[in-house]
């Protein structure tokens, strides 16, 4: 039962790491492509939106089709789309290079994900979704600072050619290895559901994904430049340090995964909490090595465990659409993406780079207050219309 749940892991890795490769890239690829960091940053935004646009309903029409073509199909088109932005020769076809795979990230990652569930049952949601959320992590742990390293020594390109091989190679590895799947032969019909849509609880839900991930992004799509430009790190020390963000990670990855089984409205209130601190701290620190460290390290684990924790409290919201819930938690963190590298661009052009946290942090709070007022509504509000 774990072959399928770490084949699909080591999927994920793949796909979330073609999303997230540009953080580590978007200094290079600036200059490369002659634009200015906030511009390249509009890369960031355009995956994003299209996530949240179209990743709903991509998600409820796949729904029916047979995962382990489904899944292969989508590293392929990953694949493709990595070849694409290999050759990139300006900004605009770098940005089709983005839109392509924005397609198929919701549908993998939704999908990967209520196949989990099924396979371990509904009460060990939150730990089959970390075994899942792993690859997740490790994408943050070795594959953004790895495309960051890999830049440095031999240009931007490399990265996303490297990870173009990768994405066949994981293809082909499914083709092999993972089984036909019939679970899930009780398909949810499209209207039932965006039925769920209709719940107050549910909007806030989406609402409070939308408000977490606009405030990591408003700080995290910067980060890299953070450390180039105020730390005065190179392109390899600014890998390095991406690495140990990531790797901190893996303990907010199992932290999140445990906690949001027991409570996953309590378990976004208390990273929250920690997150604005690392986040407004890191700026002041930035020339204390062991204060950089500390503000990196709680940022990194709070972040991690957020994916984590906003993931399985909307599918734990919708126990009746399990993968839609997942899909409207991705398409409302995606639009928080977006939000946050357009809002972190616009600060950075007006109050500089060294202001993104404090934005960033503003967002956070908001999300906590949301929580606490979820936490009022009565769990029968999910299914009022069911």
């Amino acid at each position: 039962m774990l072959l399928p749940i770490f084949l699909l892991s080591a999927a994920g890795f793949t796909v979330l790491t073609t999303e997230f490769i540009i953080v580590g890239l978007l200094p290079s690829i600036a200059r490369d492509l002659q634009v200015t960091i906030p511009q390249a940053g509009l890369l960031v935004t355009l995956f994003a939106f299209t996530v949240a646009a179209f990743g709903p309903f991509l998600t409820a029409w796949f729904a029916r089709f047979e995962r382990r073509k489904l899944f292969i199909s989508v590293l392929v088109m990953f694949g493709l789309a990595n070849v694409l932005a290999t050759f990139a020769p300006n900004i605009w076809v770098m940005a089709v290079a983005r839109l392509i795979p924005a397609l198929g990230l919701p549908v993998f990652w939704a999908l990967a994900s209520e196949t989990a569930v099924d396979i371990v049952g509904p009460e060990y949601a939150g730990r089959a979704i970390a075994r899942i959320g792993f690859g997740i992590v490790c994408a943050t742990v070795f594959g953004i600072p790895v495309g960051t390293l890999i830049s440095d020594a031999f240009g931007w390109r490399s990265a996303f050619a490297i990870l173009a091989v990768i994405a066949f190679a994981k293809a082909l590895l499914l083709f092999i290895y993972l089984p036909r799947t019939n679970l899930h032969q009780h398909q949810v019909s499209l209207r039932s559901q965006f039925k769920i849509l209709r719940s107050p609880l549910m909007q806030g839900h989406v609402l409070l994904s939308i408000l977490v991930f606009s405030g990591m992004f408003t700080a995290y799509t910067y980060l890299a430049d953070i450390l180039e430009r105020l730390a005065g790190f190179n392109g390899t020390l600014v890998g390095w340090c991406l690495m140990g963000f990531g790797a901190v990670g893996l303990l907010g990855n199992s932290l999140g995964g445990r906690a949001v089984d027991r409570h996953p409205l309590i378990a976004s209130m208390v990273f929250c909490l920690f997150l604005i601190g690392g986040m407004v701290a890191v700026v002041p620190a930035i020339h204390s090595t062991f204060g950089l460290a500390a503000a990196m390290g709680i940022w990194g684990v709070t972040q991690a465990a957020l994916f984590l924790v906003s993931h399985v409290r909307l599918m734990k919201a919708a126990p009746e659409a399990p993968a839609f819930a997942a899909s409207l938690n991705i398409a409302g963190a995606n639009l928080g993406i977006g939000l946050g590298a357009m809002v972190g661009g616009r600060v950075i052009d007006t109050l500089g780079l060294g202001s993104v946290g404090f934005a960033a942090a503003g967002f956070i709070l908001v999300s906590i207050l949301l929580a606490m007022l979820l936490m009022t509504f009565k769990p029968r509000a999910t299914c009022t219309n069911s």
